[in-house]
């Protein structure tokens, strides 16, 4: 399984970046973190903000730091 953790490398992308991972960590399972930091992939995702938070390719989250609660939710419901 694969998310993606849309963001330019602002204090929010960053905080998601490591949010997902914790969530990740917390479940012990194997789920790859992809970083997109290029404008034109975000623009294609879709978003209108970020930070932005995908599971394969479904996004979730945009504009905002979801919690490790609902990252784990959202991973939860796709394994």
């Amino acid at each position: 399984m694969k998310v993606q953790v849309y963001g330019t490398g602002c204090g929010n992308c960053k905080a998601l970046e490591k949010t997902a991972k914790k969530a990740i960590d917390d479940l012990g399972v194997d789920v790859e973190v992809e970083k997109i930091e290029d404008m034109e992939k975000i623009l294609e995702a879709g978003l209108l903000s970020v930070p932005g938070f995908a599971v394969e390719g479904e996004m979730k989250s945009m504009g905002r730091v979801p919690s490790v609660e609902e990252i784990k939710k959202w991973i939860k419901a796709r394994m």
